[in-house]
């Protein structure tokens, strides 16, 4: 199954208080609850690049499944992390403490991002 693609956010749980929880300030928390957000995923094998556009704000990671890489996290942080696969639809890595899953359902992404007893959940759907 192959997760290329455009997705657009439909809907997300506990986006403030994961935000706080990551000491995002509240101006740019409120601010990005509005915004809409669309994630482009290209997918060549192993290799991965994800490109997620909120308002004017541009993350870009690309990482190889099962290799370290150097990830930009929600709040600006940069770590370096390994991402493994999980069957055929799953990615999981963990950083700092936070579990990430993105998990791919037909023309459905479901991020959960969970944090001690937090969870972030994002969905989108293919555009």
């Amino acid at each position: 199954m192959s997760f290329t693609g455009k997705y657009e956010l439909q809907h997300q749980e506990n986006f403030e208080p994961f935000m706080r929880a990551l000491g995002l300030p509240e101006d740019q928390i409120q601010k990005g609850k509005e915004l809409k957000s669309i994630s482009e995923i290209v997918q060549d094998g192993k290799k991965f690049t994800v490109t997620i556009t909120t308002g004017s704000k541009v993350m870009k990671n690309q990482f190889t499944i099962g290799e370290e890489s150097e990830l930009e996290l929600i709040n600006g942080e940069k770590v370096k992390a390994v991402v493994q696969m999980e069957g055929n639809n799953k990615l999981v890595t963990q950083v700092k403490g936070m579990k990430s899953v993105t998990e791919l359902n037909g023309d459905t992404i479901t991020y959960t991002m969970t944090m001690g007893d937090l969870t972030l959940k994002r969905v989108s759907k293919r555009i």
